[in-house]
């Protein structure tokens, strides 16, 4: 089956070779470290007790499992946690938030060779996979070295499940080799029991999201934030994160007059196309602080929390178009009064929740500007929102406790695994 994957894999890499090519050598000159992607592992010592591999994909998924790493590495018997990442953005932010105790390296393109060199080098008692982000190869090592595979906080969305329906023939063998599935939700339970997944490993745990939102206030970040970027206290906020390219110039076009807007665009690639569009803006990056035009880039990463600390209402991007949706969370328990577009089926059962508890206001594009200004216009309404939202992410906190015990049931008493498919 490896070989098979292999083969699929190169077919595919010749096919995209005239444009793969030269967006190597590109990132290549931007510091991408490729030999890390190949499965080269450095610095890493050999483990002194259990191991624990999670890979956490990007940024999002870093945050997610803020308090899960936090409570395996503070137990009496702390384990060897390791964190691997895909994206550039997501190792900036694991190694921000974890590099003091933990190590934190590179995931490894699903090439055969390449995964069994990272799984040499790293050794781990489990691998732990943060919302899905299963791999051919990978899986199929894992079970021939007879480490258990744990999906947690695990999410199919219904157009993930849609495509690897697709290829079922490919993926059944996949999802069979996982141990254990932690699901967000019921739904995302039966769809991966449909894709091959054990029946009797599927638990359904909630969402860890809920239980990493930051409740700190960290108003020393916050105002240090605020001073580089020259932005008036005096005068409203309205903080849109993770925002795409096409909603740029709807969100200008929905501020009230006299109203300041700051956006944070989801990915670096973004930063100067948005730039364009908030013209006269000041850009974190600059270092110079001030904007006429009241309007403010947050073109870094990791210091949208901040952000969301200075708002009077926060938008949530990538709602407006066709992606499908953004976190909400830390607005949310930050006792922001949050906005939110109608293209949310990434975070469907988040907002269920939220509305269900008057904790967040959905609208479409043609609404947004009338909404911010009912909001801006009525402190009574802003707290009303944000109390709730508070509320709700309160009420549906535990999920992390209980993938913890999941975890160390898998890691005390392994189940027991194949060598073979």
């Amino acid at each position: 089956m490896s070989i098979l994957v292999d083969l699929i894999y190169l077919a595919f890499l010749l096919i995209a070779s005239p444009l793969l090519v030269p967006m190597l050598i590109i990132r290549s000159k931007r510091g991408y470290d490729l030999r890390s992607r190949l499965g080269q592992v450095s610095g890493l010592d050999a483990p002194g007790r259990p191991r624990v591999l999670i890979h956490a994909v990007s940024v999002g998924e870093s945050n997610a499992i803020k308090t899960l790493v936090s409570q395996l590495l503070d137990r009496a018997d702390p384990y060897d946690v390791v964190i691997a990442t895909t994206t550039e953005t997501g190792f900036a932010r694991a190694s921000a938030l974890y590099g003091a105790r933990c190590s934190v390296i590179r995931y490894p393109v699903d090439l055969g060779w390449c995964v069994r060199r990272f799984l040499d080098a790293v050794r781990p008692d489990v691998a732990v996979m943060v919302e899905l982000e299963l791999w051919p190869n990978f899986t199929s090592e894992c079970r021939r070295r007879g480490i258990p595979i744990a999906v947690v906080n695990g999410r199919l969305s219904e157009r993930s499940f849609r495509g690897y329906s697709r290829v079922s023939w490919l993926v059944r063998h996949m999802f069979k080799r996982v141990d254990v599935v932690a699901a967000q939700t019921d739904v995302y339970a039966e769809r991966f029991r449909a894709l091959g997944a054990p029946h009797s490993g599927v638990t359904v745990t909630g969402t860890m999201k809920w239980d990493a939102a930051s409740y700190s206030n960290r108003a020393d970040e916050a105002v240090a934030l605020a001073a580089a970027l020259g932005i008036d206290s005096e005068k409203p906020l309205i903080v849109a994160g993770s925002t795409a390219p096409e909603e740029h110039r709807l969100l200008l076009d929905s501020i009230p007059r006299g109203v300041q807007l700051l956006c944070a665009p989801r990915r670096p690639e973004w930063f100067d196309e948005a730039a364009e569009v908030l013209q006269g803006c000041a850009r974190r990056s600059s270092g110079r602080p001030g904007s006429e035009t009241g309007l403010f880039l947050l073109d870094t990463i990791g210091e949208l929390g901040a952000a969301y600390r200075l708002a009077d209402v926060v938008i949530i991007g990538r709602s407006f178009g066709g992606l499908h949706g953004s976190d909400m969370m830390e607005p949310c328990a930050l006792g922001k009064p949050v906005v939110v577009g109608p293209s949310t089926s990434d975070f469907a059962d988040t907002v269920e929740k939220l509305v269900e508890g008057d904790g967040i206001i959905v609208t479409d594009a043609l609404g947004l500007r009338d909404v911010l200004h009912g909001l801006l216009e009525s402190t009574e309404r802003r707290e009303r929102l944000a109390g709730n939202a508070h509320a709700v992410v309160r009420a549906q906190q535990g999920a992390t406790e209980r993938t913890r015990v999941i975890l160390e049931s898998l890691l005390d008493d392994p189940i027991s695994v194949g060598s073979v498919d």
